[in-house]
């Protein structure tokens, strides 16, 4: 069950939610190729060599063993390396209730935002040209009195703004100024 999901009180409904923008996933898709290639080159060799006495490098010989052991480690270091990157991308929930704007970012240390809506002063939306064509950039939201508290890669942040304003626009006390 998710933070969001968790800490919704009675009466609350979940109206909008977004996540981190897949991109964040270049690095580490990146990273588990460049350990995977040799992992599997070195598997493969080491299969196509398993009847011969080894690979002779230099005046060393490396056993088909030795070679599937470190093609089996750099496998393994690049499904940890992808799987990183994937639950860090799943660790960041951004929600919108009906009374409240819930973000949460961090797996092992965490840090979370549960603002009431009457409460957000702004949503500040941060997009590069190259955010804008891939849908993800920066949220800022800034409470009454308080500093920005800025959430990075987030994608369809416009969306997420559009959602906040128009919960704030039908809240009770924005139809009603004289409450």
């Amino acid at each position: 069950m998710s933070y969001v999901d968790r800490n919704l009180v009675l009466g609350e409904t979940l109206l909008y939610r977004t996540r981190h923008h897949w991109l964040v996933l270049l690095g580490p898709v990146t990273a588990g190729l460049l350990l995977l290639l040799p992992g599997v080159a070195l598997l493969i060799e080491a299969i196509s060599l398993r009847a011969t006495n080894g690979l002779a490098i230099g005046s060393a010989t490396v056993s088909p063993q030795t070679m599937a052991v470190v093609g089996a480690i750099l496998m393994a270091a690049a499904i940890a390396t992808f799987s990183y990157g994937v639950a860090k991308r799943n660790a960041t929930e951004m929600a919108v209730t009906n009374r409240r704007v819930l973000i949460k970012t961090g797996m092992a240390s965490r840090r979370t935002l549960d603002m009431m809506l009457s409460r957000v002063e702004s949503i500040g939306v941060e997009e590069t040209t190259f955010g804008r064509m891939l849908g993800y950039g920066s949220v800022v939201v800034r409470g009454t009195g308080g500093t920005p508290e800025p959430f990075l890669m987030i994608a369809h942040p416009q969306e997420f703004r559009r959602a906040v304003q128009e919960q704030i626009a039908q809240e009770p006390a924005a139809a009603d100024p004289g409450r």
